[in-house]
């Protein structure tokens, strides 16, 4: 069951980031997105600190800023190469 809400949490974060940073991306790159700024998110929130524990939306929250963040990273990169 924790695998399906770590697909709904990709899903949502991943939306939500093509949303804000725009661009192309479909249903699986924003779910892998998602995915990916969950873990990134929760590292960065780790060491500024903050304990996990808030929920779903708290979740989601932290997926979505870890994966603008990516995001943001991986274009600053694509384009310089």
């Amino acid at each position: 069951m924790h695998i399906i809400w770590w697909l709904i949490v990709g899903l949502i974060a991943g939306w939500l980031t093509g949303k804000i940073m725009g661009g192309p991306g479909g249903f699986l790159m924003d779910i892998v997105i998602g995915l990916v700024g969950a873990l990134a998110g929760g590292f960065l929130m780790g060491l500024l600190g903050f304990k996990p524990e808030g929920g779903l939306i708290y979740t989601i929250i932290v997926a979505v800023i870890g994966a603008v963040i990516l995001t943001w990273i991986y274009r600053k990169v694509a384009h310089r190469a």
